[in-house]
């Protein structure tokens, strides 16, 4: 990860939650969460203690998007107007990433073997999800020209998971991992490949998700040293 703090601080704007302290690097504690090792996701925290045993239910929350701060800004600044992105345009993206999102993480906990459930309960963990610091290299717009967008990545994406208990609301887990979208293979970008690639992204993440929560169950309580590998 390149810059914890601007990602984790991003993280905790777009969910709602709390930012960790401004370091250069992940910090070691974030709201009485340990960060531990992990091979799936850049930073990993969880609660020490935390019995993830109970849970066979999972209750996605409504997705969350953003892109990146400066991303709009930068689409925008050419003087050809069919590539200038709208706010419009900007929400209508953001919809679909949110969408993706829901999407990924349920086919992945309903193949994990989770039941995904819409109310709250004492087996039922509250799976919140957040696709920030968006950057869709070469967005494909609808134009009265024909406008070709080329790019060797669709562009870049960081997801940030949060594992909380459906009833008390008590945050048991938190992940965050940054990535490129897409091959190194410069070619045509349009709406259909940007799409794509994302949602195979989002694929990746939801599978890590739900394969790190079975792996969690087994591992409960978790070390309150710090040394669970998830």
């Amino acid at each position: 990860m390149r810059n914890h703090f601007r990602i984790g601080l991003a993280a905790a704007f777009v969910v709602g939650l709390s930012a960790p302290a401004a370091t250069a690097k992940a910090p070691q504690e974030w709201d009485g969460l340990q960060r531990v090792k992990s091979k799936k996701f850049d930073s990993v925290y969880l609660l020490p203690g935390a019995d993830f045993r109970p849970y066979t239910k999972v209750m996605l929350a409504d997705p969350q998007a953003a892109f990146s701060k400066d991303w709009q800004r930068n689409m925008n600044d050419t003087n050809d107007l069919d590539r200038h992105i709208s706010d419009k345009d900007k929400e209508a993206m953001l919809e679909k990433a949110k969408a993706g999102l829901r999407d990924s993480f349920t086919k992945a906990y309903t193949a994990a073997g989770y039941q995904v459930v819409n109310t709250p309960g004492p087996d039922t963990l509250l799976v919140t999800t957040a696709a920030i610091n968006l950057y869709v290299n070469a967005p494909d717009l609808v134009s009265a020209e024909i406008v070709r967008s080329y790019s060797r990545e669709a562009g870049e994406a960081t997801v940030a998971v949060q594992a909380s208990d459906s009833v008390s609301g008590k945050v048991l887990g938190r992940a965050v991992d940054e990535r490129t979208i897409g091959d190194d293979l410069t070619y045509r970008r349009t709406s259909v490949s940007n799409r794509s690639d994302f949602s195979m992204a989002f694929d990746q993440w939801a599978k890590a998700s739900a394969a790190g929560l079975t792996k969690l169950k087994e591992m409960s309580p978790v070390d309150t040293a710090g040394n669970t590998k998830k």
